[in-house]
């Protein structure tokens, strides 16, 4: 059931994004233009859950949507970077804590009905404060968070936004049945298993 595309004619461009009409052809439908936003670049987070601590999250903003909620520091990925190296620098410039080693944690599409976007969470377990963030109107606060307050969190409506969501959810659902209700365990990539 892949549908048809006949043509692309963008309506705007920009450094962050390009919006376009596309000609698509639904199979056994009629044809019919589509806005879809294309993406300038993919997006790169860090999930560090620190056995000690928590998870390093920030309290902020977002006057899209005028809501204030819980976030995983990310970013964009900026032009000739890898994901590794966007996660890290995203972390270190809005909380003042590096990433020890990162390692994959989950990819996906957040939109992919209208938008190519595609975010990429990184995971460590331990940071080191290196300094104030570099950023510091991305947030309110700063804080390492339970898992056990996670879930209240992600329960009360907290943690809203797609991309810390997802990385969160990803960690509580396969976190092995018999790890400890507050420490999640490295979880396998979605794709190796």
């Amino acid at each position: 059931m892949r549908w048809t595309v006949h043509g692309e004619r963008s309506i705007y461009e920009s450094e962050w994004i390009n919006l376009a009409l596309v000609d698509v052809e639904p199979p056994g439908g009629e044809r019919f233009e589509h806005h879809v936003i294309r993406s300038t670049a993919d997006a790169a987070g860090a999930l560090i859950d620190d056995p000690e601590r928590g998870v390093l999250l920030l309290w902020r903003h977002r006057f899209i949507s005028d809501t204030w909620g819980w976030e995983l520091p990310a970013g964009r990925v900026d032009p000739g970077e890898d994901v590794e190296t966007a996660a890290r620098r995203e972390c270190i410039e809005e909380t003042g804590w590096a990433p020890s080693a990162l390692t994959p944690l989950v990819s996906f599409r957040p939109y992919n009905g209208q938008c190519d976007a595609t975010f990429h969470i990184m995971r460590a377990t331990s940071a080191t404060l290196v300094g104030e963030p570099t950023d510091p109107y991305e947030s309110e606060r700063i804080e390492w968070v339970s898992w056990e307050r996670i879930r209240g969190e992600i329960h009360a409506g907290s943690i809203g936004d797609g991309l810390s969501l997802t990385a969160l959810l990803h960690c509580l659902a396969f976190a092995p049945s018999d790890a400890p209700s507050d420490a999640p365990s490295a979880p396998a990539r979605a794709n190796d298993q």
